[in-house]
């Protein structure tokens, strides 16, 4: 066993270093990865008696607040029934001369799988959609950014 001398000597160093990484932790906040949302308009689609899909309805108007946690990995929409997706796996962003384009397989609160899209139409003025897609339903939200 070493002397109480010698050890606290050989420690100091370890010692500071730890105040430093501490000092230096508590100085940087880690930005929290919370991304919001607010929709204008909401249009709806679905599969017809034959297994086509329909056309978009209408544009009508939706003003609700959508919130990706990257924390917490999930959606959610305030809408008038909340809805949470939980996020299972994080896509790879696609970019082509029109679009570009972020994926995310969810879980909604039944359980049920789906994707969920955040396009930007480049050639529309960077319009953003937000497109949540069910095997038989596809749903999507004019959507712009909020600070």
């Amino acid at each position: 066993m070493l002397p109480k001398k010698i050890k606290f000597k050989h420690m100091k160093p370890l010692h500071f270093i730890l105040f430093l990484l501490t000092l230096n932790l508590g100085l940087h906040k880690t930005s929290a990865q919370v991304y919001t949302f607010k929709t204008s308009s909401l249009s709806v689609m679905d599969k017809n008696s034959k297994g086509g899909w329909n056309e978009w309805t209408e544009f009508k108007k939706a003003e609700i607040i959508i919130t990706l946690d990257a924390n917490k990995d999930r959606f959610v929409i305030n809408s008038k029934e909340l809805q949470l997706y939980k996020i299972e796996s994080y896509l790879e962003k696609t970019s082509n001369e029109n679009d570009d384009t972020l994926g995310f397989i969810c879980t909604d609160n039944d359980g049920v799988k789906c994707a969920i899209l955040i396009v930007t139409r480049k050639k529309e003025n960077n319009r953003m959609q937000f497109y949540i897609n069910y095997p038989d339903l596809k749903m999507v939200y004019n959507i712009y950014t909020t600070k």
